[in-house]
């Protein structure tokens, strides 16, 4: 069973792999299926879980919240971090899709999740992408206030730059504790580009989300060779399949990111949550490395 794990100095305890909900509507499960899937991934030790108030065009937190009203006692066995700061045109009055980082809809956000979620707190509230009509002050203030109030224990971002997270971590009294980022060997730019030495300077780790490319690491053409070293490797390290190894590739990462898993089966979260005791020689991490670029490193 996973044990939960610090996810900053002065931050909560994470378990080391995190189930993502962001397809929770896709899944086709009645309120009492998803209870079941609740409870298969906590018994696992994968009690953290993830969300944005946009998942599902705004319907996926409404839809775990059902659940967790049918089984409250999970909710004390969970730590639930979602995110704000998009509008879509799911909801008429967004005529086109933008970001919206002001203190008064980021602190509607959290309260909407609140009650969709039919809970008193957010264990982590996110900033979801850099808004360039962001005011560090204003979010600074909104996540003070929602803060002190207890509605959100923790703060933190998703997909910012290192200089994004500096400007809003200049403006709170208290530490983001988490980058969420997209991380995966078909995307490989945060790796030397700052933002994971960012992560390490500041002794937080991050959340890796589309660990697996969005499908394009076992759909596209183009990664067929990564597919063949994945699988080289599988059998090298006795994995039971191609996603463990690229769970472990990710989680070697100096940084220690928490990888989001995005499946709805059973199986495939069981097979994740193996991944933690698979254990990749520097060499193999290299040879992926150099599979899904195209090219030797260095």
């Amino acid at each position: 069973m996973l044990q939960p794990q610090a996810i900053a100095s002065q931050g909560p305890d994470f378990s080391p792999l995190i189930m993502g909900y962001w397809r929770l509507m896709e899944w086709g499960m009645s309120p009492q299926q998803r209870v079941a899937f609740i409870e298969h991934h906590l018994s696992l030790g994968i009690t953290t879980v993830d969300y944005a108030d946009i998942y599902g065009d705004y319907q996926c937190e409404a839809a775990f919240g059902e659940a967790l009203k049918l089984a409250p006692g999970l909710r004390e066995r969970l730590q639930i971090v979602t995110k704000c700061g998009i509008a879509t045109r799911a909801r008429p009055e967004y005529r086109i899709g933008h970001y919206n980082t002001d203190k008064a809809h980021i602190i509607q956000s959290a309260e909407n999740s609140l009650r969709h979620f039919g809970t008193d707190r957010l264990d982590l509230l996110l900033i979801h992408r850099p808004d360039p009509l962001m005011e560090a002050d204003e979010v600074a203030e909104a996540f003070m206030t929602l803060h002190q109030s207890g509605k959100v224990l923790n703060a933190g971002v998703s997909n910012f730059t290192p200089a994004q997270f500096a400007l809003l971590q200049s403006r709170l009294p208290f530490s983001l504790v988490t980058n969420q980022l997209e991380i995966s060997p078909v995307q490989q730019n945060l790796l030397m580009d700052g933002t994971l030495d960012q992560c390490q300077q500041l002794r937080f780790r991050p959340m890796a989300w589309s660990c697996l490319g969005g499908g394009r690491l076992f759909n596209d053409p183009h990664y067929q060779p990564l597919r063949d070293e994945l699988e080289v490797i599988r059998q090298e390290t006795g994995a039971s399949s191609m996603e463990q190894v690229v769970y472990a590739w990710i989680m070697m990462l100096p940084s220690k990111p928490l990888p989001i898993i995005g499946s709805g089966k059973t199986a495939r979260v069981t097979e994740a949550a193996a991944a933690v005791n698979l254990t990749l020689n520097r060499q193999q991490w290299f040879r992926i490395r150099k599979a899904a670029l195209g090219f030797d490193v260095p």
